[in-house]
């Protein structure tokens, strides 16, 4: 069961609610976004374009810049390498667009996760040699192939890296990290340690709109100044899709790069609505990282992210509508996949004892390695342990991992670096590539030097402000839209309230995997709660609270049990009324 905790930072509420014109509980919950200062509330709620870093301020993005308009006048073969998610095929995207518009001789290349693996390698350099490549540019990737781009530069051919990734390192005698960056001619990452650039949580795609503005400034070039707004699009994109926290200049990008794809700037982008049902109006950050992203990822996992480049570069509806609906295909493919492969590890975990591992390392060579990610994301959710899901791949093994807050990945796998022969990512998650026989070295390697305690492993589930569900009217509810875009970062509001009675339930949806409830508060006001959790979990809490028959009872409109509930505010628009809706998310 998880532990409850409720928001008690300080502030003056009630001056914040007058001066922002908001309601005090709506400042809480930006004080409980560790805002405190009154510039930073203005920018969360308020902020605009002009309000997001200069491009300039990241380390070397000036001698990108001029190296990339040298390669242009001189009239060079660029090659744009990318990666085959969201973030690398966004990327790819930005920086070919914006090359073309410089009049450059450019064209795109994706690694394919089977036979490629992610980033820069052997391969790809050969090929780019033999095809006449004179500069290399890397987006999404790059910061951990100083082999590679060695490779490239011996052969003549120049390098740029744009990446977001940590940059590797060692540790030195004296304890302290040396930076090892690789040996480009411009090494542009918001994670280097000697930047400038005051927000280090932007994505690749980010980076890449950077590199694109500062050539604009420096060029005034009108092509480059005509596309960026569509450019906006897939910055917005790549950062809600690539998990990064939408905090401080990412909240402006995504809300921001909302509206442009609402106005469809994008052919491809506008089909893959279309075929999705997504109205424009209705658009949201949670359809770029649940609906439209995971179409985009498909095409990597299960085909080629080429095939997703494709369709971002369509020139017509006919073509572009043609391409989403084979994206949609192909996701619907992906979904059933990880259906059975969450199945397995769960299995795999309780053959292995596993859940008595701080970090799991689970093995399923007949796994399909696209979409480890994926099951290791969930197999995290059940279990909140750090996981890694290992897959057999044409050369070796492979795999993702998943975190908690509490375990820096990256820096783990560091320590224990000797057991890959590849591995990259951030401090919640990870890929890599190593040998079969390595798996169980590695597995008990990571547990003998992982520090997290038993507290660790438990939920937390942070409360914003214990509220009775009748002070949330039609006002209040429109007012959370101030705080949108919700994501990682800067998640719903929670809110709780103690003495809810239960007494009946009306299960919903085509599989009946919904419900919602009429509930009696201590004020004595009936309301209206919809559960889109685990019925079956609640059902059996309900028998074991309260008795066998509960649950039955609950659904034929005979409950009297008493719940404590954390729950959500939001609006629900139906036949064309709106009305406040509370979503249960927890419950005691």
């Amino acid at each position: 069961m998880e532990k409850w905790y409720v928001a008690a930072k300080k502030a003056d509420f009630d001056k914040w609610a007058k001066e922002f014109h908001i309601s005090p509980v709506t400042a809480r919950i930006l004080r409980n976004r560790d805002l405190t200062e009154e510039s930073e509330i203005q920018r969360f709620l308020y902020g605009k374009l002009e309000d997001c870093y200069s491009p300039w301020l990241l380390k070397d993005m000036d001698k990108a810049a001029e190296e990339i308009l040298k390669a242009v006048r001189e009239g060079l073969h660029i090659r744009v390498i990318g990666d085959y998610d969201v973030d690398g095929i966004c990327s790819s995207y930005i920086l070919t667009k914006g090359f073309q518009m410089l009049g450059a001789q450019v064209d795109t290349a994706i690694p394919h996760r089977i036979h490629d693996g992610y980033g820069l390698n052997e391969h790809l350099i050969e090929e780019a040699k033999r095809e006449g490549v004179g500069m290399i540019v890397t987006c999404d990737n790059g910061i951990a192939a100083a082999p590679q781009i060695a490779m490239a530069n011996s052969l003549g051919m120049r390098v740029i890296v744009t990446d977001h990734h940590e940059v590797p390192y060692i540790i030195e005698e004296n304890g302290e990290r040396k930076e090892q960056l690789p040996p480009a001619l411009a090494v542009v990452d918001p994670k280097r340690a000697d930047n400038t650039y005051p927000f280090s949580g932007i994505c690749g795609g980010v980076v890449a709109l950077k590199l694109i503005q500062a050539i604009t400034e420096k060029t005034g070039n009108p092509g480059l100044v005509n596309i960026q707004e569509e450019l906006l699009e897939f910055a917005a994109l790549s950062t809600v899709c690539d998990v990064m926290e939408l905090k401080d200049e990412n909240r402006i990008l995504v809300k921001e790069g909302v509206k442009r794809i609402q106005k469809g700037y994008n052919e491809g982008l506008k089909a893959l609505m279309e075929v999705n049902d997504i109205a424009p109006d209705r658009l949201s950050a949670y359809h770029l990282g649940f609906v439209l992203g995971p179409c985009l990822n498909a095409t990597g996992r299960l085909d080629t992210a080429k095939r997703a480049l494709e369709l971002l570069q369509s020139f017509t509806r006919a073509d572009a509508m043609t391409a989403a609906r084979e994206l949609k295909d192909l996701n619907e493919s992906r979904k059933n996949l990880t259906v059975q492969g969450i199945q397995r590890a769960d299995e795999y975990i309780q053959e292995h004892h596993m859940a008595e591992d701080k970090v799991m390392v689970i093995y399923l060579p007949e796994v399909h390695e696209s979409i480890a990610g994926i099951i290791a994301g969930k197999v995290r959710e059940k279990y909140h342990h750090p996981v890694f899901i290992l897959t057999k791949g044409e050369d070796g093994v492979k795999g993702s991992g998943r975190s908690i807050e509490a375990y820096h990945m990256y820096d783990a796998m560091t320590q224990v670096k000797e057991y890959f022969t590849k591995y990259g990512g951030h401090k919640l998650a990870a890929g890599l590539s190593m040998r079969e026989e390595d798996i169980e070295p590695l597995r008990a390697a990571l547990n003998k030097k992982c520090t997290l305690t038993e507290d660790d492993f438990i939920p937390k589930v942070h409360i914003d402000v214990a509220m009775p569900m009748g002070y949330a009217d039609d006002a209040l509810a429109g007012e959370f839209a101030l705080l949108e875009p919700f994501g990682t970062g800067n998640p719903r509001p929670l809110f709780a309230q103690k003495g809810l009675v239960f007494q009946a339930g009306f299960k919903m949806g085509a599989n009946k995997t919904c419900a919602r409830f009429r509930v009696k508060t201590p004020e004595g006001t009936t309301q209206t709660v919809v559960f889109f959790g685990d019925l079956e979990k609640l059902g059996a809490f309900l028998d074991e609270k309260y008795g066998a028959g509960s649950e039955e009872a609950l659904y034929a409109g005979k409950g009297n049990f008493t719940l404590s509930v954390v729950y959500q505010v939001s609006q629900n628009t139906y036949k064309g009324k709106t009305e406040v809706q509370f979503v249960m998310q927890n419950y005691c």
